[in-house]
């Protein structure tokens, strides 16, 4: 009776873990269904605006607008990112792209809106769309300025590097130069003389 009750709780012990690790199992698969959703909704809605910026019109240019605010965040992010891969001292310029990123998604969400509402009516808002491209024009020029003033500290960096490299090289040129033979010298102010004397008339 006691071997049959050590074989069922083994059995119930399998059991459980069997059931904990497909428990894991579809925890994580839940997860990754998530994720993979979360991903296809991104790539929809960038293949939706990609189309529609192909378009005419106004709405065709707020499309293309929000494309070029993408890219403008995107390769600035990229920079600071880069910096601080570096340990460049950056201050509050993290905390400022933080800002400007979600400023920049507002501004997205707001050329949507128009751009959706200009497919949809026939009626040109002038206003609104030269206040929006205000906007733009300051975003992008921002972006602009903080990747300018980010290349000329990498430029500052570099240029320490390379002057630092110059000193090396010339010394080491320097260094490994032969120094002059004192025969050779003696060799050569000899021919001088001989050539000297038969010059003379």
């Amino acid at each position: 009776m006691g071997t049959i009750a050590e074989v069922l709780l083994i059995i119930l012990a399998i059991l459980c873990f069997l059931g904990l690790v497909a428990g894991v199992g579809i925890y994580f698969l839940v997860k990754l269904g998530q994720k993979a959703a979360i991903k296809a909704r991104q790539a929809a809605t960038q293949l939706t605006t990609h189309v529609n910026a192909m378009g005419a019109g106004d709405a065709g240019e707020v499309e293309r607008l929000r494309l070029d605010l993408r890219r403008e965040v995107s390769i600035t992010r990229q920079a600071v990112e880069h910096a601080q891969r570096q340990g460049w001292g950056l201050g509050d310029l993290p905390q400022l792209l933080a800002d400007l990123s979600a400023q920049a998604d507002v501004h997205d969400g707001q050329l949507a809106m128009y751009a959706q509402q200009r497919r949809a009516s026939p009626y040109v808002d002038h206003v609104t769309l030269n206040r929006l491209r205000e906007h733009q024009a300051k975003l992008t020029a921002m972006c602009a300025r903080i990747r300018a003033d980010l290349l000329g500290d990498q430029l500052q960096h570099a240029s320490a590097g390379i002057d630092d490299l110059h000193s090396r090289t010339e010394l080491e040129i320097e260094a490994r130069r032969r120094p002059p033979d004192p025969l050779d010298e003696i060799d050569e102010l000899y021919r001088r003389s001989t050539q000297e004397r038969r010059d003379l008339p």
